[in-house]
């Protein structure tokens, strides 16, 4: 049995596939029983890649495909590779990247513009490598990869859930797909976004956020502290009749409490579909209006509209031949926040349910974006003006075929990727692979705080370098499986996994968990035991890069600085910051700026809880430059009241990094908040320092660089 590819005739005329991620049923045939030295289940790019070196090193692979194509999200729309530091990438993905950039060197390729006229990506730098790309091409450079590598793959073949996985003396011995075929294998590989053979084989996993206590992380769990970017930057009335909270909340909006700051939930990061759109006339289809398509479902935007604010279309990133990666951007965009909670763990008609309300949600915002009379003329015409792609995702009238599926099921393995990996302060030493980026996770929820709409859940925080990926993250504990690798769904926290869950990562981790697959075949031993020697030397002959000799981050331990100190990361923010770490001396992961824009929207509070009371000198961290304030507002709040200053940040701090204000008594708790309000430019916010007083000297003004 396969997917069922259901079809709309929609109000534009074409056909649109109501599930685009499933199948027209096969032809009936019996049952097969093939036998494989490696079996990768699903065709993403990580899979892909897996594949094609487990035939490289002389192995029999079949690639399962539970859909119509190969390459995941890297085909399905997002052609704006994410990835934070291409210099990161080697082996089979470096590859892809390689023939892409040959494919757009020959004028041939330019249908809808000149190359030269090409302005975004990497096209004109001279390197080898193309980082952006047209969806179809990213598929069809991943097919001959197949191809040239002899890849047996077989499409439509989705894993039996309730029987499907045969397991014998902690091993994987075949698998069933829904239609009856049986796949043996002496090694397995799940590389799908959902993680359901790991789950069937019995492998031990989580969903959603961990608390931060779990692995002493701070960026984990509820994040309503933290919630800055990706945020309505203007009050919006949430409730069905304005003002009226018993009128009910409109759609899209959660009732009840967000959860405490830092405490674990069930929640998943929203997921969306990477729109790939065009301006080119000749190429524009306009965008559908849904079936079910309700106005009520983007009353909340079209109020933030009214407020003054539209960032809903700020990512519409440039790709080739007039065509754009079209991403979440702003309080209310393309994530469906809050809608996919049921997916990781869902059944296959579960998940349909799920995605055709993702499929009905975005189409039907962009329609209302480029077709509602209330939406203001302006808007209408800069939507208006782009449309899906007639020689994209043909099939399905040039929607995607591919959620983004941010994070699903997460292996529990016997190493996992926290937070401290991504900072430095822990470093896997078998390591399999970089990764390179922000600490990202979209936001999971939208709930109702002081009789306003608010977003929960995006976190990014940058400014660290490329760190290793343990082996052993992409392998489950020996007592659970010892014949599968998952270089997809990888044992992370939620926040770390934020930071791998790229594609060009996942294709590095497909490529070497099939490199540990053929050894272990070839040394009859389990994939636990592989010797990492002999798989780091193939791995590096293969040219992957399994270490950062670049320049590294210059961040300084906040656990290792004295008395008590806070990193921005841990402070309450207001407003929308950017993370930066352009220039050394910072704490932590790097620091925050407010682009010298938005004066008096922007602050940030940091709290700490005082177990020995008594005085204190309070210090402030910033790197300095001569576009900083001279007139930073910073408010200390003791015991004997609240006292405001003036920082000039242009002035080198004079303690290790921190500038002292002064001194001041504390009893249970101290408040330090440093705001952007009226400043003359750039505000830094990096850490805050309380440091125990040795002597009663009363508060100390430093004039040198207090106003």
């Amino acid at each position: 049995m396969t997917f069922k590819f259901k079809t709309r005739l929609l109000a534009i005329g074409f056909v649109l596939a109501s599930l685009l991620h499933s199948t027209p049923p096969a032809p009936a045939a019996p049952p097969e029983r093939r036998e494989y030295d490696i079996v990768v289940y699903g065709g993403t790019a990580g899979g892909v890649a897996a594949a094609v070196q487990g035939a490289r090193m002389g192995k029999s692979v079949l690639l399962v495909e539970p859909g119509r194509h190969i390459g995941g999200l890297t085909s399905g729309g997002l052609g704006a590779t994410d990835i934070g530091n291409k210099a990161a990438i080697g082996g089979i993905a470096r590859e892809f990247y390689r023939r892409l950039g040959a494919h757009y060197a020959d004028d041939k390729a330019w249908t809808h513009q000149r190359r030269a006229e090409f302005k975004g990506g990497l096209a004109q730098t001279g390197e080898a490598e193309m980082w952006t790309f047209e969806p179809h091409v990213a598929e069809n450079v991943l097919r001959a990869i197949l191809k040239e590598a002899g890849v047996t793959v077989v499409f439509e073949r989705r894993l039996k859930l309730a029987d499907g996985v045969q397991n014998s003396e902690g091993r994987i011995a075949a698998i069933t797909t829904e239609d009856g075929d049986i796949y043996a294998g002496k090694m397995f590989i799940d590389a799908t976004y959902e993680g359901d053979l790991l789950a069937k084989a019995g492998v031990v996993y989580t969903v959603g956020r961990e608390a931060n206590a779990q692995y002493g992380e701070t960026l984990n769990g509820v994040q309503t502290a933290h919630a800055m970017k990706h945020q309505f930057l203007k009050p919006v009335d949430p409730f069905l009749k304005r003002g009226d909270a018993s009128s009910g909340l409109l759609p899209g909006i959660h009732a009840g409490e967000p959860g405490r700051d830092g405490e674990a939930d069930r929640r998943v990061q929203a997921y969306n579909f990477r729109m790939c759109l065009t301006d080119a006339p000749e190429n524009r289809l306009p965008f559908p209006k849904p079936a079910g398509y309700d106005p009520l479902r983007y009353e909340l935007l079209l109020r933030y509209i009214e407020s003054g604010v539209f960032d809903a279309f700020c990512s519409n990133l440039p790709m080739p031949n007039r065509k754009s990666d079209c991403n979440n951007c702003g309080a209310f965009s393309t994530d469906n926040i809050g809608m996919n909670y049921d997916y990781p763990e869902g059944d296959y008609a579960g998940r349909e349910k799920i995605f055709q309300e993702h499929v009905v949600y975005q189409q039907g915002l962009m329609w209302f974006l480029a077709n509602d009379p209330r939406v203001p003329q302006t808007i209408r015409d800069q939507i208006g003006r782009w449309g899906l792609c007639r020689d994209e995702f043909q099939e399905t009238g040039g929607w995607p075929h591919q959620l983004y599926i941010r994070e699903a099921r997460r292996m529990v393995g016997a190493y996992v990727m926290t937070q401290h990996n991504c900072q430095g302060r822990a470093t896997a030493d078998d390591y399999v692979g970089l990764a390179a980026y922000t600490m990202d996770s979209h936001n999971t929820q939208r709930y109702v705080k002081d009789g306003k709409a608010i977003n929960e859940g995006d976190v990014q925080v940058g400014g660290f370098s490329p760190y290793p990926i343990s082996y052993r993250s992409i392998v489950p504990r020996e007592a659970e499986c010892t014949n599968l690798l998952v270089p997809v769904c990888l044992s992370a926290t939620h926040i770390a996994y934020g930071s791998i869950r790229m594609e060009p990562v996942f294709m590095v981790l497909g490529q070497s968990a099939a490199t540990a697959a053929s050894l272990a075949i070839d040394g009859k031993t389990t994939v636990q035991k592989v010797d990492y020697g002999k798989l780091k030397e193939r791995l590096l002959a293969d040219k992957q890069v399994l270490a950062w000799t670049g320049p590294t981050a210059r961040g300084r331990d906040p656990g290792k600085l004295a008395g008590l100190v806070l990193d921005d990361s841990r402070a309450t923010i207001k407003g929308d910051w950017t993370n930066s770490s352009a220039i050394d001396g910072f704490v932590g992961a790097g620091y925050r700026h407010d682009g010298n824009a938005g004066k008096g929207d922007k602050s940030a509070r940091f709290e700490f809880q005082i177990e020995k009371p008594g005085r204190y000198e309070v210090r402030v961290a910033y790197t300095a430059n001569p576009n900083r304030a001279t007139n930073v507002p910073v408010t200390v709040v003791s015991a004997d009241g609240e006292k405001l200053l003036r920082l000039n940040q242009r002035h080198k701090p004079t303690k290790d990094g921190f500038q002292p204000l002064g001194t001041f008594r504390f009893e249970k708790s101290a408040k330090v908040t440093i705001s952007s309000a009226a400043t003359d430019g750039y505000v830094i916010i990096d850490a805050v320092q309380l440091v125990p007083s040795r002597f009663e000297k009363g508060t100390q003004l430093f004039d040198s660089c207090l106003r």
